[in-house]
């Protein structure tokens, strides 16, 4: 018994205790609906190159913000 908890004891901390998954797709145009504060990669040719137009949501009346960002290494590969 004492062996049962002391995994699931272990096992909770070493799940809470993972990194987030960090992919994120890049997307051809921008998305129709996003929520607030939510965002997404758009790579529309607005942008210099290199770099992707990242767009987050915005609360209702209120304009969403675009900006351009370099990607990851790890994005930058298709």
């Amino acid at each position: 018994m004492r062996a049962l908890v002391l995994g699931l004891i272990l096992s909770a901390i070493l799940s809470a205790s993972a990194p987030p998954c960090r992919a994120q797709t890049v997307l051809k145009s921008e998305p129709l609906m996003l929520s607030p504060y939510e965002f997404a990669f758009v790579q529309d040719g607005s942008c210099p190159a290199g770099k992707v137009l990242k767009v987050t949501g915005a609360i209702r009346g209120l304009h969403r913000k675009k900006t351009c960002v370099t990607l990851a290494a790890s994005l930058a590969t298709p």
